[in-house]
């Protein structure tokens, strides 16, 4: 019997050094690769530049004259400023037209993300909302991105007198 075990034993031995070595028979070594060269040289001349009021030369001793661009300033809208509590009355519409446009994404569902977005809301002088952007994120892109996308499916809000509004945009799981 131990000579049976023997002979197993020599066979896988075999079996395996074959299967695992044999490859490293057939394959030669790669051929060797010839040296690199590599040669400096002078760089080519260029042609002389044209001053650029917009690159700033940081070597020079006294600065070109640059005049700054004419700033405009946003016209303030006609009218009284308003009231606190009418401020406050035009948030809560807004808040409530948001919240008929706001969907809580299902792949932040299933992950179980919460957050609460603010939004800056710039609104025309016709009433449409002209530009949205994050004012304070939720921490996650997928919340961020819905209520955006719900801020400009508001369309238009006419009633509202201020030119810019931030509403928060809450995500919460029940």
């Amino acid at each position: 019997m131990p000579s049976r075990l023997i002979l197993a034993l020599a066979l896988s031995l075999t079996l395996h050094a074959v299967v695992l070595f044999g490859d490293a028979v057939r394959f030669a070594p790669p051929p060797a690769q010839p040296p690199l060269e590599a040669s400096l040289r002078q760089p080519a001349k260029t042609p002389p530049r044209v001053e650029d009021p917009m690159l700033k030369d940081t070597l020079r001793a006294d600065p070109p004259a640059v005049k700054p661009p004419p700033t405009t300033r946003p016209t303030p809208p006609a009218g009284p400023p308003l009231s606190q509590a009418a401020a406050k009355r035009q948030v809560d519409a807004a808040r409530r037209k948001l919240s008929q446009h706001v969907y809580y994404p299902p792949d932040a569902v299933a992950r179980g993300l919460e957050g609460e977005v603010r939004l800056l809301l710039r609104v025309s002088d016709d009433g449409h909302i002209s530009d949205v952007s994050i004012a304070a994120s939720s921490g996650h892109a997928i919340l961020d991105q819905a209520a955006v996308k719900a801020a400009y499916a508001m369309g238009k809000v006419n009633w509202v007198q201020s030119r810019e509004l931030i509403l928060p945009v809450v995500f919460r799981l029940e």
